[in-house]
């Protein structure tokens, strides 16, 4: 199992570009599907995007999709989310979790490994 940890969150406009960092500790991380989710205060925890063990593989929330790019450097242990053309909407604490899934999934509940998250607030 591996340990989480993001960083790169903070206080941006709307327009702004933020780049999200999770670094792995542990044995096994190019073995996982990584994932980002976000909880935004008073809902549930949402799926933002996931990316296969080597890379070539990554998926998109919706409301996502064409802002936001999910990457990983194995080498490194790194995983990555950068977030272009921030909105309000997009404002929550976000998190990288990794999965032992052979298959990249969008239910947070097929992730074993959870980081303590970064804030992202996004003001107009």
């Amino acid at each position: 199992q591996v340990q989480l940890v993001e960083s790169g969150g903070g206080l941006v406009q709307t327009g702004d570009s933020l780049r999200l960092s999770c670094a792995a500790s542990g044995r096994g991380f190019d073995d996982y599907v990584l994932g980002w989710f976000r909880q935004a205060p008073g809902k549930e925890r949402e799926f933002v995007a996931n990316i296969n063990w080597s890379g070539g593989v990554t998926d998109y929330a919706d409301s996502v999709k064409g802002r936001f790019t999910i990457s990983r450097d194995n080498a490194k242990n790194m995983g990555y989310l950068q977030m272009n053309s921030l909105k309000v909407e997009d404002t929550a604490i976000y998190y990288c979790a990794t999965s032992s899934r052979p298959t990249p999934t969008r239910s947070p509940r097929l992730f074993g490994s959870w980081g303590q998250g970064t804030q992202v607030t996004v003001s107009s």
